[in-house]
């Protein structure tokens, strides 16, 4: 039986400008920063308060992986964001979203009252986004 998930990845146009984004403006902590050959490293971070969960910021460049067409693609449609990565939780989302906003990350939809609580939206530093909630959100009449 599947007990939990421990390191899932985000596709990134680029490891050093994800690495800066993730660690200077989430706060999120290094795990693994491990050399992979000459222009490749395996670089994982957590959230500050889950560090049984790694997200792999993982590159989008021409390899065996990723062919130049697949890659160009790729690349393109994460640049777009097209690509939702999650939710993440946060105590206050009022002074969140002004601290993260004050670090320069670009936010799509200020925190807003939906009917299944507030979310706010931002995108990282290749354009994925991801959902920015308080913690126990869902139902809670007092969260904005």
């Amino acid at each position: 039986m599947i007990t939990k998930m421990s390191i899932t990845n985000i596709h990134v146009i680029d490891q050093d400008s994800a690495y800066d984004f993730y660690v200077n403006k989430l706060g999120f902590k290094v795990v693994d920063d491990i050399p992979m050959g000459p222009d490749t490293r395996w670089l994982t971070v957590s959230p500050p308060e889950q560090p049984d969960l790694q997200l792999v910021l993982f590159p989008v460049k021409v390899s065996k992986m990723f062919p130049k067409e697949v890659a160009e693609n790729l690349i393109d449609l994460i640049k777009k964001g097209i690509f939702g990565c999650g939710v993440l939780t946060c105590n206050d989302i009022f002074a969140t979203y002004e601290e993260l906003k004050s670090k320069g990350v670009e936010f799509i939809k200020a925190p807003t009252k939906e009917f299944y609580g507030t979310e706010a939206l931002f995108k990282d530093d290749s354009g994925n986004y991801f959902s920015l909630q308080p913690i126990n959100n869902f139902g809670n009449e007092n969260d904005i």
